[in-house]
């Protein structure tokens, strides 16, 4: 199958590596002319240029881009593509993205292949990157199960686990597990960097180990991704967001009273309940 990937970043590129090991010829196309050098010599695409002419020989194009520039992206893919050809994204957001692109090509299927590192950049594509993963598959009504079969077996190939939802309880979903974490984390850093004293500051700095590793990882992240997460999810992100306020306010209103009876009950909660987010890790 001849395969396009628009989008030559960490996702797209380990896209490309995957899907060339399964047989498949692989098209990519970045803004950037040496990203597209780059993923010939490593092997990440079998031809790539800058122009998306070269999409008009694929029969699958997944798009790769940021969220910001996937629905302008497909508009100016759309007189290169083949007739039946199907389209699909790899956003963290479906809502807004399967809404607006629908209407604009009727084989479009919304996906999320929910894997990454905290870098960025067709440098960092690898092999495997999907397996053992959730993938997600967001059709309506309208989807032709077709075009759905298609997106979920090349899914299935790279070794993901395969999930099919409504672009809504997507949202939804990702709002909790990774849309909140990441603000979340990010306000933890904010916090620990407003120490007004310097030398404390500094200390603990110094002995920042395991625990802050762990807990702030997300937080430190590419912005622009947490930005584009907080813009297209804004309601569902909000909604957790304050869920989360009101669940930090019982803490701190556990503490003031010292009510460690009930600190310690709500603990036990969570360390019983963490093992049931983590059951494929």
């Amino acid at each position: 199958m001849d395969i396009g990937i628009v989008g030559l970043g960490l996702i797209g590129g380990s896209l490309g590596l995957d899907l060339r090991a399964c047989g498949h010829r692989v098209l990519g196309n970045s803004r950037r002319q040496e990203t597209c050098q780059l993923a010939v010599a490593r092997g990440i695409v079998d031809d790539a240029g800058v122009d998306l002419t070269l999409m008009a020989e694929a029969e699958v194009v997944f798009i790769c881009t940021p969220l910001s520039v996937i629905v302008p992206t497909v508009e100016q893919l759309i007189p290169h593509l083949q007739p039946a050809a199907v389209l699909t994204d790899v956003g963290s957001v479906k809502t807004p993205i399967v809404e607006a692109l629908t209407p604009l090509w009727p084989n479009f299927v919304g996906g999320h292949p929910m894997a990454g590192k905290a870098e960025s950049g067709i440098e960092v594509a690898q092999s495997s990157l999907f397996a053992g993963r959730p993938y997600v598959t967001t059709p309506v009504a309208s989807t032709p199960p077709a075009a759905l079969e298609v997106v979920e077996d090349l899914a299935r190939s790279l070794g993901s686990r395969l999930y099919r939802c409504s672009p809504e309880d997507h949202d939804r979903a990702v709002a909790w597990i990774s849309h909140l974490p990441v603000t979340v984390s990010a306000s933890l850093i904010s916090a620990c960097i407003s120490e007004p004293d310097p030398a404390v500051l500094s200390l603990a700095k110094q002995l920042a180990s395991t625990g802050f590793r762990d807990t702030s990882r997300v937080g430190g992240g590419n912005p622009e991704l947490g930005l584009l997460m907080a813009k297209y999810n804004r309601l569902e992100l909000l909604r957790a967001l304050q869920t989360y306020r009101g669940q930090l306010d019982q803490f701190i209103a556990q503490i003031e009273r010292e009510d460690w009876s009930a600190l310690e009950q709500q603990l036990t909660q969570t360390q019983q309940a963490r093992p049931d987010f983590l059951e494929f890790d």
